[in-house]
């Protein structure tokens, strides 16, 4: 398994678990994440993405996606896409 730095997290919203993610690569619909910081750690499939409150399939470098996250997540956590 092997894993590529995409992006970090700058925004977390604990009541409605999303994430904002700020990317350094691009990422799909599809693709599976892995986020780690501090002694937390997960690994999870990226159903559904927004830029700026509209449902996109694909993130772009720079850009700031939001995405449902299954587990709580902070900012300056690392985001990471796996590739099997």
């Amino acid at each position: 398994m092997e894993e590529k730095q995409i992006g970090k997290i700058t925004h977390f919203f604990s009541k409605i678990g999303v994430g904002v993610i700020e990317l350094s690569d691009g990422l799909k619909v599809g693709d599976t994440i892995k986020i780690v910081g501090g002694d937390r750690e997960f690994i999870q499939t990226v159903d559904s993405m927004q830029v700026e409150h509209e449902n996109v399939s694909e993130g772009k470098i720079g850009e700031s996606v939001g995405l449902k996250l299954d587990e709580i997540s902070r900012p300056g956590d690392k985001v990471y896409r796996v590739i099997e």
